[in-house]
């Protein structure tokens, strides 16, 4: 680690923007490491912050909110991309930020990622920019059918829309109101993939290992990580086209970079997340260094070690629809004491109040001797739950 730097040691008090189930889960690694924690969330029962020592009431952009959070925190960090990029750079004027306000502008906006990943020359979907209305009919027809997504403020699956005509196209800009748009050409799918990299303000780089994804409804249902989960040459290439993404940047803190593998065997980065992700929460239970731990070592300048997976893993998602599996549609909760009688079970629930179909509930990661033992215990899981095979 770089001479220059001065680690913040346990005992100092690390902030985050943001009270969700992210939050939560980097609150409980960071005061697992000795520190104490602040969150800035407008929500009063917020999931972070119910479980750390400052919980500050107040909206992202609130001057006053802003100032208390500097004034208790030694370091700040953020738990989702849409917390304003203001917010972050007003922070830093006084205190370290991870990460920086330009690499969450850049992850707020689709037409700016794809452009920084031209830069970084790593593969993207043939793909158009839709500020307006001439740019809208200046669309070459060969990027349909295709995907029509909003610049900014869309994430599991929210803000998409398929479109295969150029009717359909002049429709679907209309049905999103007009906003700024990227459309993607719809490529034939094999799979999804995800890699999560740290990086260090002395430069230093980790990552855990590639992560093979099952999305559902435009949200991630499973995770599946174990040795051979994708081709050796392919997990190469997304390890190394993530740091790219990531040095372009001169990004600090933790990083997801997802992926679509087509049907030829190639790669194509789809977008980046500047923050701990969902397909990385198996590092908790099958990792020797979780990816909050190294979202808090990132803040703190601590050392970066490269990760170890030392055991096959699978993560299932949790949605609020499994609190309504019954036949009457009424609320029950899920069969918590069967789950937890399988072996390698490992039950996270974020804290949440209130069920919602589609809302983020927990998840559940299992940890097996073999790939094929843990898919086996995962399949009984989702048998008991009530969610499709995979």
């Amino acid at each position: 680690m770089s001479a220059t730097l001065k680690p913040l040691l346990p005992g100092s008090t690390l902030g985050v923007l943001g009270g969700g189930q992210l939050g939560r889960m980097w609150a409980h690694a960071a005061q697992r490491m000795g520190y104490n924690t602040a969150v800035l969330d407008p929500d009063a029962q917020s999931p972070a912050g119910l479980v750390s020592h400052h919980h500050i009431h107040a909206d992202y952009l609130d001057a006053a909110g802003l100032k208390q959070l500097a004034a208790v925190c030694q370091a700040v960090t953020t738990e989702f991309e849409n917390v304003p990029a203001d917010a972050l750079a007003q922070l830093s004027v006084t205190l370290p930020v991870s990460p920086a306000a330009s690499a969450v502008a850049v992850a707020q906006d689709r037409a700016r990622e794809k452009a920084h990943f031209v830069k970084c020359g790593v593969p993207v979907a043939p793909h158009a920019v839709i500020d307006t209305p001439e740019q809208l009919a200046a669309v070459n027809d060969h990027l349909l059918p295709g995907i029509l997504k909003t610049s900014r403020m869309g994430y599991d699956g929210k803000g998409q829309l398929r479109v295969s005509t150029r009717d359909a196209l002049n429709a679907g800009w209309a049905k999103l109101g007009n906003v700024p748009c990227v459309l993607e050409k719809m490529l034939p799918l094999a799979s999804e993939c995800s890699v999560i990299v740290a990086r260090g303000r002395d430069g230093t780089m980790v990552n855990l290992p590639v992560q093979r994804n099952l999305h559902r409804d435009g949200i991630l249902a499973v995770t599946e990580v174990f040795a051979g989960n994708v081709p050796d040459a392919l997990a190469n290439q997304a390890i190394s086209a993530a740091k790219a993404v990531a040095q372009e940047l001169n990004y600090v803190g933790v990083l997801c970079v997802e992926f679509f593998v087509l049907a030829d065997g190639s790669l194509v980065v789809n977008e980046i997340a500047p923050r701990p992700h969902n397909s990385g929460h198996y590092s908790q239970d099958a990792c020797d260094v979780s990816q909050f731990e190294l979202q808090v070592r990132t803040m703190a300048d601590l050392p970066l070690t490269q990760p170890r997976l030392h055991s096959p893993a699978i993560m299932l998602n949790l949605l609020g629809d499994l609190w309504f599996k019954n036949a009457n549609g009424l609320q029950v909760e899920p069969a918590w004491q069967k789950l937890l009688a399988l072996p390698g079970m490992h039950l996270h629930l974020y804290g949440k109040r209130e069920a919602r179909v589609g809302r983020k509930m927990g998840h559940l990661n299992i940890t097996a001797a073999t790939p094929e033992a843990a898919r086996a215990v995962a399949l009984q899981a989702a048998a008991i739950l009530g969610m499709a095979p995979f």
